[in-house]
């Protein structure tokens, strides 16, 4: 399966972007898809994620309910809400599609090329 992340951009706080991880190869309905953010000089970290039922978990330090995960199976895209954003959200984001372990970087076998989230005044 090939991911194509997109959707990032420069938002100033408190602001709004949706995030689009298009897949190819591969139905999205069958995969475990997540989404994950790296800030310059951090790790990998794990956000969010939708498995093949169409249940979603959450890191919910990270999400804190402003970030919501969902899934088009007819476009064959999952995406990530982003709401409430703040400075410490900058990151590039990326989405990937792996096993069971949904939280676990090893688990992931297909990596979007990751979109750049800015967010400030």
């Amino acid at each position: 399966v090939q991911l194509q992340a997109s959707g990032g951009g420069l938002v100033q706080p408190g602001g709004s972007l949706r995030l689009s991880c298009a897949a190819s190869g591969r139905t999205v309905s069958d995969l475990n898809v997540a989404w994950f953010r790296q800030a310059p000089g951090k790790e990998r970290d794990f956000l969010a994620a939708i498995v093949w039922t169409g249940r979603s978990t959450y890191d919910s330090d990270s999400v804190k309910g402003r970030f919501t995960i969902s899934r088009d199976n007819a476009r064959n895209t999952v995406y990530l809400q982003l709401n409430s954003l703040t400075p410490e959200d900058t990151a590039v984001y990326y989405c990937a599609a792996g096993g069971p372990l949904i939280r676990h970087l090893d688990n992931y076998f297909s990596w979007g090329q990751g979109t750049q989230v800015t967010v400030s005044s």
